[in-house]
């Protein structure tokens, strides 16, 4: 089943006045998908809103990237946008999907984009090695595109704070555990951004 990954760019230094009017607008356009998370950019790539809802269809998600395209006022912020994109993505067979709950307040979202024949030796790689690293910290996502600019990966992990996260690398790397072993040759680029959720996002 998809995951609808909508990013909102918004003017700088006004993601704290969008997300109130952003809440009230999914309260009164509630979306076929399940609503479960926002998050707003803290440290790397700033300005930015995302949201994550989980569709059992496709056609679900398209009826509801519609109604977003026609509204007049998107996220009852029209005059914060910068601008929005949206973009399916596929959970990796061997990951959970996704649940409301408590797992932050940090999360560490970080995006690639694979060569063009990464993501088979990559979900093999992670398949083996993932459970291993979760036993220092929670993987939340592990996700990859299939629209837009293909093929991205973007992988979600929570931490209490960015001390623990800081710790919890630095093991993993000196165990040896991450990163997966030949998982960096099938990347071309790398990202890496800290979101923070709001307050009445599901997922915090």
């Amino acid at each position: 089943m998809p995951y609808d990954v909508t990013t909102i760019t918004v003017q700088p230094n006004t993601h704290g006045k969008a997300l109130p009017p952003i809440e009230q607008w999914l309260k009164a356009n509630p979306r076929k998908g399940e609503f479960l998370g926002c998050f707003a950019s803290e440290i790397g790539d700033l300005n930015k809103i995302m949201l994550l809802h989980h569709y059992a269809s496709g056609a679900d998600m398209i009826t509801d990237r519609e109604s977003v395209a026609k509204s007049a006022n998107p996220f009852g912020c029209v005059e914060l946008i910068a601008g929005m994109s949206a973009d399916t993505f596929v959970m990796f067979p061997f990951i959970p999907a996704l649940k409301p709950g408590q797992y932050g307040p940090i999360f560490e979202i970080r995006s690639y984009r694979f060569k063009p024949d990464g993501l088979g030796p990559t979900i093999a790689a992670w398949e083996k090695a993932v459970p291993a690293r979760a036993k220092l910290s929670p993987l939340l996502a592990a996700m990859y595109s299939v629209t837009g600019e293909v093929t991205r990966f973007m992988h979600i992990w929570p931490y209490p704070s960015l001390e623990v996260r800081a710790a919890t690398r630095k093991t993993a790397i000196d165990t040896g555990v991450w990163p997966p072993a030949g998982g960096p040759v099938h990347l071309a680029t790398m990202r890496n951004d800290i979101f923070l959720p709001a307050s009445f996002s599901p997922i915090r």
